[in-house]
């Protein structure tokens, strides 16, 4: 065999001594620690792929309106409940303009990032009816959401999409909501992390069974309209981003400024609730919060008990870009763009060197190149291929962890730098020899 960037026994003992049993199950976190460690006790480095953080510039546009406000004297201020607001006007006509759909502004929160908006939302659906005591998670997903359920002592169930999508999605859905304790769907599009893009006619299905057996769709867009084979770019004109919106009134849309603007760092993000559900009266909500609509009960009771509000200026920054999107004037989708491009030159230098593309097809046409993507190797578990793959200076963490039945990993792209697909293939050449 030939030898490997970094040595065996490196990587083999910082796994030991963070007690790591199967790294199959380790967190980002954990990946993250051991790849740092490794890297400054070989001095070889790293390549990256395990964080999804965004590796580009804050939207400048953001950035002028928050230091403005900022400078206005708007830190002595608590916000109000409710949000700016401009920032609630701005998120409507941005839904509008790149979604398609129409939502009043007094039905957009903004939250201190989607994190809070899916936490908020949880405590609120499952409070709704006191027989729906369970959350549906179509996954794969973002695993810190199963956490916040962990949290707050709400149980969830859920499923692998990887042979349920087309036909096959809505039965397999109903076959959780015909047992009458669901409260909550919850999934994000495009997805994370197999970047698969739920199409129109199975979110009319899953909008169809959650007014039949009224549930509460939580439409998790952290990724917004990063389906790159489509030109999603252009405000209030067709094709928009795909939603199920269209086709029931129990949603909750989560729109992040953390990776379309960049804006990761000052935990900015708003929840867009329809009109019918905003004000929609559940009585086991209005028998525990003095008679409050749905809508009321998410903000003056969940995220005023959370944090009493969301970053003042922050909200400024969203509200610009927000604003600067709708307007025509910013562009973001080109911005982000570059995502797609490094996946594409991943994904060809993995799959010369005998990898897999797990998630690979998108009903009838290839998965989209975005910010993330999934690996797998003949013959190898996730965890072993994890682990191995460390010894040759890449992270990356287990599907395993995001819910996934699948044998592979999560490759994401937002840090991969120019000069490290010359180093990704020359060790992904290596690691082929020796396999």
């Amino acid at each position: 065999m030939k030898a490997t960037p970094i040595q065996k026994e490196i990587v083999d003992g910082l796994i030991a001594d963070l007690g790591i049993q199967d790294f199959a199950k380790a967190t980002i976190r954990e990946v993250k620690q051991v790849a740092a460690k490794a890297e400054q006790a070989s001095g070889v480095e790293f390549i990256k792929m395990e964080m999804g953080i965004p590796g580009l510039p804050a939207a400048q546009v953001g950035v002028d309106a928050q230091i403005q406000a900022l400078k206005d004297g708007i830190a002595h201020s608590y916000p109000d409940i409710q949000g700016l607001p401009e920032l609630k006007k701005q998120a409507s006509r941005f839904v509008k303009a790149f979604i398609g759909v129409d939502i009043a502004a007094e039905g957009c929160v903004p939250v201190t990032g989607s994190m809070q908006g899916t936490f908020a939302s949880f405590l609120t659906c499952s409070q709704c009816c006191p027989e729906k005591d369970t959350v549906l998670f179509i996954d794969p997903g973002f695993p810190v959401q199963k956490m916040q359920l962990q949290v707050m002592g709400v149980k969830y169930k859920t499923f692998d999409v990887y042979g349920y999508r087309g036909d096959k999605l809505g039965p397999k859905v109903e076959s959780y909501l015909e047992q009458g304790n669901i409260c909550a769907i919850v999934y994000s599009n495009p997805n994370n992390p197999s970047w698969i893009c739920l199409r129109e006619e199975e979110l009319q299905e899953i909008g169809r069974l959650a007014t039949k057996y009224d549930v509460v769709v939580m439409e998790d867009l952290a990724y917004f309209a990063m389906d790159f084979r489509r030109d999603l770019s252009t405000p209030f004109q067709p094709p928009y981003q795909a939603t199920v919106a269209r086709y029931t009134d129990n949603y909750m849309l989560l729109i992040s400024g953390s990776k379309a603007f960049s804006y990761a760092g000052e935990r900015i993000g708003v929840v867009c609730i329809s009109n019918q559900l905003f004000h929609r009266h559940f009585p086991s909500l209005a028998a525990r919060y003095e008679g409050l609509p749905f809508g009321l009960v998410f903000s003056t009771r969940m995220l005023y008990a959370l944090s009493s509000g969301t970053s003042h200026s922050a909200q400024y920054a969203l509200a610009a870009m927000l604003r600067a999107a709708a307007d025509g004037t910013y562009d973001f989708r080109s911005e982000v763009a570059v995502y797609g491009e490094r996946a594409k030159k991943l994904k060809e230098i993995f799959c010369r060197h005998g990898f897999i593309i797990v998630y690979d097809r998108d009903l009838d046409e290839p998965v989209a190149d975005g910010f993330y993507f999934t690996i797998g190797y003949p013959g190898m578990t996730s965890g072993q291929l994890a682990h191995e793959l460390m010894y040759y200076g890449v992270s990356a963490i287990c599907l395993i962890t995001c819910g996934s039945e699948q044998e592979g990993l999560r490759v994401c792209t937002s840090f991969i730098e120019d000069h490290q697909y010359q180093q990704l293939d020359e060790r992904m050449a290596v690691f082929q020899e020796n396999h």
